[in-house]
């Protein structure tokens, strides 16, 4: 049994002469602890397959399995704590609180789970992300790569099954874009997270272990990075 499955999923918006299908019929299989780039052009549907896996955007139809389980069988409260404990989403925008500090931030999902603070986790993640000493920060006094790394640290504070990020570097420059994948790819190896990248760069594709390019809601290529496997 494949650790994460789509299975024929659909995605249609709007009726009639304004209707766009985002996804049509696609199917996948992610293996444990896989770091999968998802690629496309602006439209392709690869942010919504993305989202359709969170939790957060319902398909028409098809199904998600996770460890086995549809994750979309249960009820809105059962599907509201599969996407706080077994989903770390990252935005192209960090979408940090403002009034908040940097370990009020990563910490926000747990406490918001009603529980307690795994403080060498935390110490743990400060460290894997270099901010031990922005610990007190406010968001405003952090650089846009600093704040995305705030955002890493939340998505991996509850430890989740699976890590899915939206265009993480899209609003950074070269260098900082390279550091966050670079992170990514150091959280994927060293906590065994499975990890699902979507981005239109073809150069951060080429980190992943495995490309999936989707064109008009559907799968085109999959392809195994050699070497990387």
């Amino acid at each position: 049994m494949e650790f994460l499955e789509v299975k024929e999923l659909c995605k249609v918006y709007g009726r009639g002469e304004s209707q766009v299908v985002a996804l049509d019929h696609v199917s996948l299989s992610i293996e444990k602890g896989e770091f999968t780039a998802i690629i496309g052009s602006s439209g392709s549907g690869k942010s919504t397959l993305l989202h359709a896996i969170a939790g957060v955007d319902q398909p028409n139809s098809g199904a998600i399995y996770l460890n086995g389980e549809n994750i979309y069988s249960g009820s809105n409260e059962k599907l509201a704590i599969f996407r706080r404990r077994q989903v770390g989403l990252i935005y192209q925008f960090h979408n940090l609180i403002p009034t908040l500090n940097v370990v009020e931030n990563i910490t926000l999902p747990v406490l918001m789970d009603r529980r307690k603070v795994n403080k060498e986790r935390l110490d743990d993640l400060l460290q894997l992300l270099g901010l031990q000493e922005r610990r007190t920060h406010l968001p405003n006094q952090l650089s846009g790569g600093q704040q995305q790394r705030v955002a890493i640290g939340r998505a991996l504070m509850n430890a989740p099954a699976v890590m899915l990020a939206d265009e993480p570097t899209g609003a950074l420059d070269s260098r900082n874009g390279h550091e966050i994948v670079q992170l990514l790819k150091e959280s994927n190896q060293k906590y065994g997270q499975t990890l699902l990248l979507v981005t239109h760069d073809e150069n951060i594709a080429l980190q992943a272990e495995r490309i999936i390019t989707i064109a008009d809601g559907r799968v085109v290529r999959d392809e195994r990075q050699v070497g990387r496997v």
